[in-house]
């Protein structure tokens, strides 16, 4: 193990014998199931990467309960106790999606008798007809394409105990929010929120989203690798769900191979790329802790936060 002034840095020969877990496993069908569509993630990174990381997670979600308690008895204020709230931050196509229900999965058998939600901030993210009438509809995943104060209040609302809290649902598919159609959250003893703004810091605000997170993982890579990611997906993508007529994306169907991946190069370079250096990446070194990325989406190295 090496150390910088902030984070404990691990490579995976050593991150692995942190794994103490015996009782918790996932099956190949189950793994299979929360792997996003060109996402590679294995046994071996379950037993190697994500075990070690929920041993680190339950010391910490441990001294959370213990200190809520120790709180409330203080404060004379009995009550259920705060949720647990943990943020999954990275660029797109970087396996967000697939490391969130993994740890959805493996947290809910660590912990059976809690209840363990997930929740993408894509629902936060403006209907489209909002983001042309302000002519920001290029920019769709850059922070003012975010409702951020209804995101901060829906983060308040959990952490405040709020039953059956509504969250706008988001469709892929549709390239927008489904009107009238929402996803609940009901009081959660662990939260886990994932997308790609949850570190950033808005403009003119004083509190934050990250201010809500007891525990935050920032997925990373370098952008070359995440581009060549970004454009296998975007492959398979062509040969299923853009086949749909009613898929946002069905034109690119249509076109020359070659004509769809230059437009799908140039949303890279002039959208999610230019996101991922100008308001994703910085906010990196925020995180508690971050898995490094190489080929193949190969988890490397890991860095835990000092403090």
């Amino acid at each position: 193990m090496k150390q910088s002034d902030t984070f404990y840095i691990f490579d995976r020969q050593d991150w692995k014998k942190l794994n103490t877990t015996t009782r918790i496993s996932v099956t190949d069908a189950e793994l299979e199931a929360m792997r996003a569509l060109n996402d590679r993630v294995s046994m071996t990174d379950v037993r190697e990467v994500y075990l070690p990381t929920l041993n680190i997670l339950d010391t910490y979600i441990k001294h959370y309960g213990s200190r809520q308690i120790e709180k409330k008895q203080l404060l004379n204020c009995p009550g259920k106790e705060d949720p647990y709230i943990i943020g999954i931050a990275g660029s797109v196509a970087v396996g967000k999606s697939t490391t969130a229900r993994l740890f959805q999965t493996l947290l809910a058998r660590a912990y059976p008798e809690k209840k363990v939600d997930l929740l993408t901030t894509d629902g936060f993210l403006y209907p489209n007809k909002v983001l042309k009438e302000e002519g920001i509809l290029h920019r769709k995943g850059f922070p003012e394409s975010y409702d951020m104060l209804r995101l901060i209040d829906f983060m308040a609302d959990i952490k405040n105990g709020r039953p059956n809290v509504q969250v706008p649902l988001y469709s892929h598919e549709l390239y927008d929010i489904v009107p009238n159609e929402y996803q609940v959250i009901d009081r959660p003893d662990i939260l886990i929120v994932e997308g790609i703004n949850v570190l950033q810091l808005p403009a003119n605000e004083k509190i934050y989203v990250s201010d809500f997170f007891d525990f935050s993982i920032y997925l990373d890579a370098e952008p070359h690798r995440i581009q060549k990611w970004y454009l296998e997906r975007f492959g398979l993508l062509l040969q299923t769900s853009f086949q749909d007529p009613e898929n946002y994306y069905a034109p690119y169907a249509l076109k020359t191979r070659q004509e769809a991946f230059e437009m799908a190069r140039s949303v890279w370079k002039n959208v999610n790329l230019k996101n991922l250096q100008e308001n994703i990446l910085p906010t990196r070194f925020r995180a508690d802790m971050i898995l490094h990325k190489t080929t193949d989406h190969y988890i490397d190295q890991i860095l835990l936060r000092k403090y």
